[in-house]
């Protein structure tokens, strides 16, 4: 590999990594043996495999190279110390080895940080499953967790397709390439870039002024047009004050075909609309239960690709985020569907209005020591508990369109988990997946222990509303019974 440096974007999320906040994305896929040609899989095959596609993802192999003093941002660099038996690892569940076990295992992994040493991903294979319903006998687990200053949603599923197959026939094992770590750049090469780098903020920072000014007038102008509304008021709730560093993490997951049949009963709804008007109503329940819901509804931010034709490959971060009520004020669930549709309307014409690629120029054009320097100011100030900017965040992360294998393994389940940030202390997963040609949406999240003791609640919650929904929208006879993850 060449050495690389971060972009803008990439470098940000590397900055707001704090103590108690791995700023860590992945998840977990759960797979049948049966389907491989031997009927069994062992982690040495699964070993095996990896090294031998070691050159088929950047990630695998390379490291941060920090600019001394901080001057510019960091660098990719092959590790010539690199050690797959470091990243890849093999442990198992106590016994029971039920569904619960499963996810306070994936939960204290995801709240480990990764060390800034080494490629920033590990992988774990879990076995012990046997006491999870639903997944059949003998079925393994692969969680993995690579920091988002490497890949995001979109970007990630390159790194994932070089470890899956499309058949239950693995390719035919190669010896791994020879491979010879690329030299690192001197300081010296870096901070001569640095300085290169640094006479050409300034005429970025010109130009993202204006560009901002030019967002505000649009947002401005729209806004006195109605062409859309600014948000209201966004409450604070028990999900935006002081964290932990305990997670807690489940999952659960819905028929395809229901959740199209739910989009259809209202005029030009998205999937992503029906899942939003899921997450209202579950909130809704959550927070009703506690006595804590507020009269103002809670907002969502969700994470959006901003790549054009010519970006679709390319590595690293390229996100905007969204904001949208997700109409937990609204207690009739097809009124909130409804609503929330127009409501994601309105923020997609009002993130238009700003610039869906605002957020990607303005860190292209702040120094890194500066990046640093605000997330750690900000932080310690608690500034994110005192301005709420969202409750909770939704994102939706693009699955595979088939079946996917793992050394001939058949996948049977997969979640995927975000990073909480100071204030925000819920993070909701959206991930499709194929099984026996029949498509699955899964919806997982991760919180703080702190604030949500009870996560097999808010998946009660999050069923419940999932089945108003249906109700509420569907002919009785078109309804179709949800498949649990668990």
């Amino acid at each position: 590999m060449t050495t690389k440096q971060l972009s803008g974007p990439d470098a940000m999320f590397l900055h707001m990594e704090l103590d108690g906040f791995p700023m860590l994305v992945g998840g977990a896929a759960i797979y049948d043996p049966s389907t491989s040609p031997d009927g069994v899989v062992r982690f040495t095959d699964i070993l095996a495999m990896f090294e031998s596609r070691l050159d088929r993802s950047p990630i695998f192999r390379r490291k941060l190279a920090e600019v001394p003093f901080n001057l510019d941002q960091p660098y990719w660099v092959d590790d010539p110390d690199f050690d797959l038996g470091y990243h890849l690892r093999h442990i198992g569940l106590p016994r029971p080895g039920d569904w619960r076990q499963f996810c306070n295992q994936i939960a204290e992994l995801h709240s480990r940080p990764l060390d800034f040493g080494r490629p920033l991903w590990e992988a774990y294979i879990i076995e012990g499953l046997d006491n999870v319903d639903r997944f059949p006998p003998a079925c393994f687990a692969l969680y993995l967790k690579v920091h988002h200053c490497a890949i995001d949603g979109a970007s990630g599923q390159t790194f994932i397709g070089a470890f899956n197959d499309v058949s239950p026939i693995p390719e035919t094992a190669h010896p791994p390439r020879p491979w010879k770590p690329g030299k690192a750049p001197s300081n010296i090469s870096m901070l001569t870039r640095a300085y290169l780098n640094g006479l050409r903020k300034p005429g970025q920072m010109l130009g993202m002024g204006k560009s901002m000014l030019a967002s505000r007038k649009r947002v401005k102008e729209g806004l006195e047009a109605g062409a859309f509304q600014a948000l209201g008021k966004i409450p604070t709730t028990r999900f935006n004050g002081e964290l932990s560093a305990k997670r807690v993490v489940d999952a659960t997951k819905f028929d395809f075909d229901s959740l199209r049949r739910i989009k259809n009963s209202v005029a030009g709804a998205t999937i992503n609309d029906v899942v939003l008007t899921i997450v209202g109503g579950a909130l809704r329940k959550y927070l009703q239960e506690k006595a804590e819901l507020p009269e103002q509804s809670l907002v969502t931010g969700c994470p959006v690709n901003v790549r054009d034709e010519t970006e679709k490959d390319r590595e690293g971060n390229m996100i905007a985020v969204m904001t949208t009520s997700l109409c937990t004020d609204v207690e009739n669930p097809m009124e909130r569907l409804q609503k929330v549709h127009a409501e994601a309307l309105n923020a997609k014409a009002h993130l238009q209005a700003q610039g869906a690629r605002a957020m990607v120029d303005f860190s292209e054009s702040v120094p890194s020591a500066l990046q640093a320097m605000t997330m750690k100011v900000l932080a310690a100030a608690r500034i994110p508990e005192k301005n709420v900017l969202m409750n909770v965040t939704v994102t939706n992360v693009p699955g595979s369109p088939v079946q996917l294998y793992l050394c001939g393994a058949q996948i049977v389940d997969s979640f995927g988990l975000g990073p909480l940030t100071p204030g925000m202390g819920l993070f909701h997963t959206v991930n499709s997946l194929v099984m026996n040609n029949k498509g699955t949406v899964t919806l997982a999240f991760i919180s703080c222990r702190d604030v949500m003791p009870d996560p097999e609640f808010y998946t009660e919650c999050i069923e419940t509303s999932y089945r108003e929904l249906c109700a509420a929208c569907l002919p009785r006879k078109a309804r179709t019974a949800k498949k649990k993850a668990r």
